[in-house]
């Protein structure tokens, strides 16, 4: 019994490290989408303007174009990033 109690406490404390690990990267992930669309696209698009980008100003391609294709971006590093958590911790499909 006393294994087994020792078993269920080693994988809890390996579930909350998973998911305290899984949580960062969302939480890193959303900081990055905020600043990218929220912050360039609209907060700093002024300070942004004056750098031309695919014939507009870079603030308006952020607001446009370029929070989008970070978003893109944050789905493949986060799936990659799951991939390589799963395999850290043996619950992989």
């Amino acid at each position: 019994m006393a294994d087994q109690s020792k078993t269920s406490a080693q994988t809890a404390e390996a579930d909350k490290g998973y998911w305290q690990a899984n949580v960062r990267i969302i939480l890193v992930s959303l900081v990055i989408w905020a600043v990218v669309s929220f912050g360039f696209g609209i907060l700093l698009r002024p300070a942004l303007s004056g750098i031309a980008i695919g014939g507009t100003d870079l603030g308006f391609w952020f607001a446009q174009q370029g929070s989008i294709l970070v978003f893109l971006g944050l789905i493949f590093f986060y799936a990659v990033r799951m991939n390589k958590l799963d395999r850290e911790f043996g619950v992989e499909e």
